[in-house]
């Protein structure tokens, strides 16, 4: 179990990162604590001069975050922890789509599908991001390659999405492990023999979607710091015309003939 005050510094910090001032972070937690209170009893919990509660208590007001007790002294009590919690969910909910409205409006009318050339995304987050957009913008077909550590949870659900909207959904891997990840999480998947040994040490994982875009990183060798992956989008980019090729090539040979190719 988490030390209290371990846990009061934490609640304090992340209700900062969501909006709240110091002290009205601190105020909250401590009525939290407390039940209801009066500006000393909470003065006495936390760090928030006497003097300085009042303010803090009124912008918690404000917010619908703390109903308070016209008496003498007031007495204040903080709203319950979902009330709390639907709050900030409404409140950066509406924040998010604000903030999409706006980038919308800051691309370029002429703004097209293409990025021409080839890209470099690093980070396993950021390479997560971009493989699960892609997957996301998918209408017809999904190839992907990967190593059994990049097959997270969530990759999985996009292209369980993916498959239940129509799209078709091959994966190729070495492990039976993943197969049987796959088989249970995208029925309708199509499993497929990887066209050549996919676990080296610093190999990572292939996305072609929709003959339009295409994916490709590596992991670090041995302790290096993080995947790294290259990409590109449009039907006429130079990444996306080779990788067409060589998925042509492997999904069409059968697999006697990929090992006399590989051995050449």
């Amino acid at each position: 179990m988490t030390d209290p005050p371990v846990a009061q510094s934490a609640a304090i910090e992340l209700l900062q990162q969501l909006g709240l001032s110091q002290y009205e972070a601190a105020s909250y937690v401590a009525l939290l604590r407390l039940g209801e209170g009066t500006a000393r009893e909470m003065s006495e919990t936390t760090d928030v001069p006497r003097t300085r509660i009042y303010d803090a208590v009124e912008g918690l007001q404000e917010r619908g975050l703390v109903d308070i007790k016209h008496a003498s002294p007031k007495l204040f009590r903080p709203v319950a922890r979902e009330t709390t919690l639907r709050h900030f969910h409404h409140e950066y909910e509406d924040t998010l789509t604000k903030l999409a409205n706006r980038l919308a409006a800051l691309e370029p009318t002429d703004h097209q599908h293409e990025q021409r050339g080839v890209w470099t995304t690093s980070g396993r987050p950021a390479v997560d991001d971009r493989v699960e957009e892609c997957i996301t913008s998918a209408t017809d077909e999904v190839v992907y390659l990967t190593v059994d550590s990049l097959l997270t949870d969530d990759i999985l659900a996009h292209l369980r999405a993916a498959s239940e909207r129509g799209v078709t959904v091959l994966v190729a891997n070495s492990t039976a492990a993943t197969y049987e990840r796959m088989q249970a999480a995208v029925p309708a998947a199509e499993l497929v023999e990887a066209p050549w040994e996919w676990d080296e040490p610093m190999t990572g994982r292939l996305l072609f979607v929709d003959r339009e875009a295409v994916l490709m990183s590596t992991l670090p060798a041995g302790d290096g710091p993080t995947e790294t992956a290259i990409w590109g989008t449009g039907a006429e980019n130079s990444l996306v015309v080779v990788l067409e090729t060589i998925v042509d090539w492997w999904l069409s040979s059968p697999e006697s003939e990929l090992e006399t190719v590989l051995e050449e």
